[in-house]
């Protein structure tokens, strides 16, 4: 107890939530309408043109191509080089897994890079941008998460102060130009099929490209990459204690080419591999492994076999180190 004389230090209180303008709570939630239902509209006339002209390799080709190369550049790209900077490579494959992530419609490199630092530093607590915690007991407060965490979150605007989350990068012209480029990217995205479609098939391929290469690739791009921040902080195994609820989850961690391995990724974030048994499918590990062999890639970060042990897991099976990776 302070004397009569002293005074009674201040508490310490967490930061006001901020205020946002109505103004910019419009721009947040109409620009993510427009991104989420686009898509959504494009694969309903994806289903209906394969009616009329049927679904053809090339199509078929576009979809999966174009998914491959843009969610590569968020795996390998935004998330484990530019995040997590779990490895080093050379400029012209930065530039390029930076341009491959914009076009997956997921934002800006860096505003993808500071949002994610930020859900790391808080995550499933206060400050988590999407996170599925808290929410209330029951089917209605679960479902109430998993909307918050998938997609709900994005409706409102981001917190201020983002860009100081990914400083180190933005003190970098070239990967700041790139991030500022994101429109460029972008269209590239859905021009690219649409040329390619337009040389197999005229203007009728150019418009299938557009549909399956273009709208229906980022459709399933999105919710792959959502389906990291909602079912797997809800729904798998924890075989590592690292203070939140990051789940692994096999499902996500195939289409969402390695990153479902999600309790593996936050018991160790600077890891370059997230599926860190045998059978765990990493496609975007196997990627920089590649680059490693081809010596495009170094400094690559694992954990230790003490580190896993430390953390409660032993996995069965020879494990790669840092040392090996580099």
């Amino acid at each position: 107890m302070p004397t009569p004389n002293e005074t009674a230090p201040e508490p310490i209180l967490p930061p006001p939530p901020q205020v946002y303008s109505s103004g910019r709570k419009v721009l947040s939630f109409v620009t993510t309408l427009f991104g989420v239902t686009v898509p959504l509209v494009g694969l309903v006339a994806g289903m209906y043109l394969a009616w009329g002209w049927g679904f053809g390799w090339v199509d078929f080709g576009l979809l999966f191509g174009m998914y491959l190369l843009s969610m590569l550049g968020v795996t390998v790209g935004f998330h484990r080089l530019f995040t997590h900077r779990s490895f080093q490579t050379v400029r012209p494959i930065e530039i390029l897994l930076g341009a491959l992530g914009s076009m997956s419609f997921q934002g800006p490199l860096l505003d993808w890079v500071g949002r994610h630092r930020l859900h790391h530093q808080h995550s499933d607590k206060e400050g988590d941008p999407h996170s599925p915690y808290p929410h209330a007991r029951g089917v209605k407060g679960w479902l109430a998460g998993f909307w918050h965490s998938h997609i709900g979150w994005a409706f409102t605007p981001m917190p201020d102060g983002l860009d100081r989350y990914a400083g180190d990068w933005r003190r970098d012209s070239v990967i700041r130009t790139v991030s500022v480029l994101f429109p460029l990217w972008a269209f590239l995205g859905v021009f690219i099929p649409s040329v390619i479609g337009l040389c197999f098939g005229g203007w009728q391929g150019a418009l299938t490209g557009f549909v399956w290469g273009g709208l229906v690739r980022i459709l399933l791009g999105h919710h792959a990459t959502w389906s990291v921040n909602s079912i797997c902080h809800l729904w798998g195994k924890k075989p590592f204690a690292c203070g939140d609820e990051s789940r692994n989850n096999v499902l996500v961690g195939i289409v969402a080419l390695g990153e479902g391995w999600h309790n593996n990724h936050h018991a160790f974030p600077s890891s370059a591999r997230h599926g860190l048994k045998w059978w765990q499918f990493d496609l975007s590990w196997l990627v920089i492994r590649t680059l490693v062999i081809c010596r495009l890639a170094w400094k690559v970060r694992l954990p230790s076999r003490g580190e896993l042990i430390a953390r409660a897991e032993n996995p069965a099976g020879p494990l790669p180190t840092a040392g090996t990776a580099s």
